[in-house]
């Protein structure tokens, strides 16, 4: 029986364009107050109870609408649900009240030893059984609905006998979960796996997308690395307009992690897509009234 509570997080109301939080921006946020329409924490940063890091996001909370993004669930492992984790994260959450709470598709442990990576999951029934099993428990732990993201993968399984938008589709579906689209893992992928990126813009479940990631990938000698150190490059922006073409306004991220610039650097990054998610709103518009006119 689900013990969510629907009062807690409603993701519906997040709107626009977010940028995520950095430590070496948040006294320039606080002062100069930018346009932007939301920050993203990365929870694992914050939860520690007290100190400086735990009031920055208390802080930003009381100015802007604020998301978590976490890294630590493990979602897809076989080892025991971390409670003493999620506790943390829940802790945070009554403390900020964030619009939204979300992990990744992955897995990062393996007999209680954290990979520093986000290891990507074979496409199998069995897999996706017990995903939706332990995203369920997460949720009535927690008490709210999750978003789940795809991943960049530098390999892929020999058993996967379902593709990975098949897979994402059918476990927001059975475990009642949203879906965090990132479209820069996407193109990585693409690059990397030959994974279609048309089929899976044209497959997801636009209904269960609660949120976008853009961000910036490093050019290797073989592959393309999910570095998160860059612009968004202009191949993802594409990807990006040819989502916001066919679908419904979805709040979008852009995410910078290392190598992290200037927040003026940042706040361009937003004004980019902010000016996409502009320019298709219009053209939805001037459709609708379009169509009321006939």
């Amino acid at each position: 029986m689900s013990m969510r509570s629907p009062n807690f997080i409603d993701s519906s109301t997040l709107k626009g364009i977010g940028v995520g939080l950095r430590a070496p921006h948040v006294a320039e946020i606080l002062t100069n107050q930018p346009e932007l329409d939301w920050f993203e924490l990365l929870a694992d940063n914050h939860i520690a109870e007290g100190g400086w890091l735990r009031r920055q996001a208390i802080e930003v909370a009381n100015v802007y609408p604020v998301t978590m993004h976490c890294v630590g669930m493990s979602i897809g492992s076989i080892d025991p649900i971390n409670f003493d984790y999620l506790k943390k994260i829940k802790n945070l959450a009554m403390e900020i009240n964030p619009k939204l709470i979300s992990d990744h598709l992955c897995w990062t442990s393996l007999h209680t030893h954290y990979s520093h990576d986000l290891l990507p999951l074979p496409y199998t029934e069995e897999a996706l059984i017990h995903v939706a099993s332990r995203i369920n428990q997460i949720q009535d732990y927690l008490g709210v609905r999750i978003a789940v993201e795809n991943v960049s993968a530098y390999l892929t399984y020999k058993h996967s006998i379902i593709n990975e938008v098949e897979f994402i589709n059918a476990l927001a579906q059975k475990a009642d979960c949203s879906i965090l689209f990132d479209i820069n893992n996407l193109y990585v992928n693409q690059v990397n796996n030959g994974q279609d990126s048309d089929e899976y813009i044209n497959n997801i479940d636009v209904n269960r997308v609660a949120e976008i990631h853009l961000a910036g990938f490093e050019e290797k000698e073989n592959y393309y690395l999910d570095a998160h150190n860059s612009h968004v490059h202009e191949d993802v922006l594409v990807l990006y307009e040819k989502f916001l073409s066919c679908n419904k306004d979805i709040p979008t991220l852009i995410e910078w992690d290392h190598d992290i610039p200037e927040f003026s650097v940042l706040y361009g990054e937003a004004i980019k897509a902010k000016n996409v998610h502009r320019m298709f709103n219009d053209k939805r518009e001037s459709e609708y009234e379009l169509a009321d006119a006939s």
